[in-house]
């Protein structure tokens, strides 16, 4: 389930014209040869979250949004618009063979690189279940 999550995450990401408009890339793992801005699905882990019933895995992933800016709040408004496009990824992901039970934030990080280079490190926790 986890790798099928990572790649309707990744595909609902890229789907939505705001961010496909403000981002180069929406990819697994960090493009190599790609302009800034770029968002990544850098990461995941998954562990058991099944029923008695139904095969189920809480999936952590970490999202990593790639930018230049010299100012400190120059990625706040895509920072949220992607937090809110993952928290509205819909429940029922049949054709992937799973359910999203929830799906938040866990946690968030930011830094800067250099060169006015920012990274944004989004952590979400999603539990899902087999359809």
């Amino acid at each position: 389930m986890e790798i099928a999550f990572r790649a309707a995450l990744i595909d609902w990401l890229a789907s939505d014209p705001a961010l496909a408009a403000s981002l180069n890339a929406v990819v697994e793992e960090a493009p190599s040869r790609t302009a800034l801005p770029w968002l990544a699905l850098t990461t995941s882990a998954s562990t058991n979250w099944g029923t008695k019933t139904l095969a189920g895995r809480e999936i952590r992933v970490a999202l990593e949004l790639n930018f230049r800016s010299d100012d400190p709040l120059g990625g706040a408004a895509l920072v949220a618009a992607i937090e809110a496009r993952v928290e509205g990824m819909p429940a029922d992901q049949s054709v992937a063979g799973f359910r999203i039970a929830s799906i938040g934030l866990l946690k968030a990080r930011a830094e800067q690189r250099g060169e006015a280079l920012r990274v944004v490190l989004l952590e979400f926790r999603a539990r899902v279940l087999a359809a």
